[in-house]
């Protein structure tokens, strides 16, 4: 028992900063800004632990089966982390444009940040890094289908077809994905690995050692629960932390992606210093198209569901930015191997986002 206390120790924090968080709502009628913002910290703080204990254990049961299947099981838990927060915030706060800006923001984190520290570090360390390049294009292709369908085309949707045009975007964003997982599992899974000729392979867990795929998977359910409750009361902290504060207006969107990413990117960041750079490629592209492919669809369904049309046409600068990411990113990724300079144009457009983010832009 102690060894499953302690290693779910971040897991049992952040229910206890949930049940500590309802007691505190429930017995405060209001608050200062400043004690918003200190439980906005902490309640964020507890969502990423969440988060970081089902990224663990989805690697855990992914352990045996290595890639594409790890990265998969990776990069769908942490889109279903991101549903849950992304779902229950963009009902409170009413803004039509949090999920597409959330999305946006997710595809800058996972392509530019993700992609780019760690080709930049790992090609500091091992110089250039070999992968797959079927899986390179093959993601590509993929996220500039969907984010068209799903994020530039909505623009010169009339009001009145809206609803006609959500319902088309969720079946095909559903078929899409459905004939990918049928080839990333099925006869084409080998686009998506590499053999490493010096890879050192991990230690098998123990018979009857903890934990079991049982109890890992126990544990990312009670992950899940745990963060769609949290994600209740930043909901509530935010409207108090944010009021009133001349902050980016997309700083709520940035702050639901970096919370999805945060796992993925520790992830990716391990897999490039030991140079394994499939990982990181089937992570960062393949959280960006699981975040467009799948995200999309459940927040369409939800608008169908309340009657109120969600902003998803993205602004004429987020699509220079989408398309000049995606663009740079299948030039980068054509040839099989990655290096630090490359690693260096994908941070560059991250700061530039960030810039652009700062500017409220």
């Amino acid at each position: 028992m102690r060894t499953i206390l302690h290693a779910e120790k971040f897991l049992l924090l952040a229910c206890v900063v949930a049940v500590a968080g309802y007691a505190f709502d429930a017995g405060s009628g209001g608050h200062g800004q400043l004690v918003s913002l200190l439980e906005t910290a902490v309640l964020i703080a507890a969502i990423l632990g969440a988060s970081l204990s089902v990224a663990r254990h989805a690697e855990r049961i992914a352990q045996k089966l290595g890639d594409p299947y790890g990265s998969m099981i990776l990069t769908l838990s942490a889109v279903l982390v991101e549903v849950i927060v992304l779902g229950i915030i963009s009902a409170k706060s009413g803004s039509p444009t949090l999920v597409r800006d959330s999305i946006y923001s997710a595809v800058m984190l996972d392509i530019n940040g993700i992609l780019g520290v760690a080709a930049l570090l790992g090609g500091f360390k091992h110089g250039e890094q070999s992968y797959n390049d079927d899986s390179a294009r093959t993601y590509s292709v993929m996220i500039l289908t969907a984010v068209t369908v799903s994020m530039i085309i909505p623009e010169f949707v009339p009001q009145p077809s809206w609803r006609a045009y959500s319902g088309f975007t969720i079946v095909v964003m559903l078929l899409f994905y459905g004939v990918f997982l049928r080839m990333q599992t099925g006869p084409h899974s080998y686009f998506f690995s590499y053999s490493y000729p010096d890879k050192k392979t991990r230690q098998p867990l123990p018979p009857g050692g903890y934990p079991s795929r049982r109890q890992s998977i126990a544990v990312m359910a009670a992950g899940i629960i745990a963060v769609g409750f949290l994600a209740e009361l930043l909901s509530h902290s935010l409207d108090g932390s944010l009021t009133g504060a001349n902050v980016p207006p997309g700083l709520v969107a940035f702050i639901v992606a970096g919370i999805s990413a945060a796992p993925e990117m520790l992830t990716a960041l391990r897999a490039a210093l030991a140079n394994r750079m499939q990982s990181v490629v089937n992570i960062a592209l393949g959280a960006s198209l699981s975040t467009v492919i799948l995200t999309v669809p459940a927040m369409e369904a939800m608008a169908l569901i309340s009657g109120q049309r969600i902003v998803m046409a993205m602004t004429p600068l987020q699509t220079l930015m989408m398309l000049v990411t995606l663009l740079v990113a299948a030039i980068n990724l054509n040839d099989g191997q990655t290096n630090a300079i490359e690693g260096m144009a994908h941070f560059v457009l991250f700061g530039a986002f960030l810039m652009l983010l700062a500017l409220g832009l």
